[in-house]
């Protein structure tokens, strides 16, 4: 029997691997991956400055201790070229060599890819993203170099906060600018927005909205000036992009592979092409795309099932998000785009809960703001319908 080859090395195939490995030690396990396939959990990432990790004590094995761990084959610094569905062969090159490799199942675990911004200026390419332990290495070696700590971040989102609290708590001066009224504009209504926003500048994070970064341009003293599109300019010694995260499809759809907003799957994690299945963040599944940790872990559960024989449906209870945001603990369980709700609040001395509720009384997500409200997540986690229900 052909081996069953996982296309990624992120928190995606590595999970899955591990839970394939509980139930079935001795099939032929592949991984290919296009870097060093060290493994490590990327959400700690954003919070590794004021946990006073260094980037070497972050990854929890390489390649060579993850492939004895998990009986498995690991093929590092390899690009796969082309899937040939029908033939279940891959095209892959590695020292620029060519050759082919036989599936008996394909799980793409290919993640997402950070989006970049068009900007303008002599100082774009040194704009940094940190979408990978190796992204995170040079950015700090970068920050560490600069004589003074003037941190711009393009994006409000969860993790342009997260990294701005983190940077921030060690000392650095920090300012996020964003195209939207607000931080967290997907995940929060306004009024907690305002709160958790306050919260972060009572640290000293400062936030320009209702803009963006037009040019980045770096001058005589190695400072680079951040011109915005409503006039302003920033002086800083590092510009850090977190604008938002963009799954690769490229593979697939060359595969004649079905992709919308990821790479779509039905509840077996099934894509169109036989045989050929996706998980994480560029796996798009019953038209719900969740690029956090739990579904992934919940995929990686229900696939490993699958690929050892005994087919499982993902299922999705609720999954609340916590924000990695210290200065303003934050938990958030968005409720479905597609159901029209209204906020009930409830007001703590030190922050405050707000439930998404929809017309028939049921309630379908919220937001925990603050120590105290943080307390009820498990209980009102309970509450909210599972947004992939169990099959039976």
């Amino acid at each position: 029997m052909d081996p069953i080859v996982i296309i990624g090395s992120g928190m995606a195939g590595y999970t899955l691997a591990r839970e394939f490995r509980k139930l079935n030690t001795e099939q032929e396990l592949v991984m290919i991956c296009a870097d060093d396939a060290v493994n490590y959990a990327k959400p700690t990432l954003s919070n590794a400055l004021a946990g006073n990790k260094s980037p070497e004590q972050i990854p929890l094995g390489d390649a060579q201790k993850m492939a004895a761990q998990l009986n498995m084959q690991i093929e590092t610094f390899t690009w796969v070229k082309e899937i040939h569905p029908e033939q279940h062969e891959l095209l892959i090159e590695k020292d620029q060599q060519s050759r082919k490799q036989k599936y008996s199942k394909l799980i793409l675990a290919v993640g997402a890819n950070p989006v970049r911004l068009n900007i303008a200026g002599n100082a774009s390419e040194d704009i940094h993203v940190v979408n990978s332990l190796i992204d995170y290495r040079t950015f700090r070696e970068n920050l560490s170099s600069r004589k003074d700590k003037r941190v711009v971040i393009l994006g409000a989102g969860l993790i342009g906060c997260e990294f701005a609290n983190d940077l921030q708590h060690t000392g650095h001066d920090v300012t996020v600018i964003d195209l939207s009224s607000q931080p967290l504009g997907r995940l929060l209504p306004q009024h907690v927005a305002s709160s958790f926003q306050h919260k972060l500048e009572q640290v000293g994070i400062k936030f320009v909205f209702n803009t963006t970064v037009e040019q980045v341009n770096k001058i005589e003293n190695d400072d680079y000036v951040v011109s915005l599109a409503n006039g302003k300019v920033l002086e800083a010694d590092i510009v850090l992009s977190a604008i938002g995260l963009q799954p690769n499809l490229e593979l697939a759809k060359a595969a004649q592979i079905q992709t919308s907003r990821g790479i779509v799957t039905n509840g077996l994690l099934e894509t169109s092409q036989p045989d050929i299945y996706a998980v994480g963040d560029c796996a798009e599944v019953n038209g719900t795309l969740l690029p956090y940790v739990m579904p992934i872990m919940q995929q990686a559960r229900a696939l490993a099932k699958t690929l050892n024989g005994e087919h499982t449906h993902v299922h999705y209870p609720a999954m609340p998000v916590a924000v990695k945001t210290p200065a303003a603990p934050l938990t958030v369980l968005p409720a479905p785009l597609d159901i029209e709700v209204s906020w009930e609040n409830e007001e703590f001395e030190d922050g405050l809960i707000a439930k998404a509720v929809d017309a028939s009384g049921t309630l379908r997500g919220f937001v925990l703001l603050g120590p105290t409200a943080g307390k009820q997540r498990l209980n009102l986690a309970k509450q909210v319908p599972d947004l992939i229900p169990p099959q039976v």
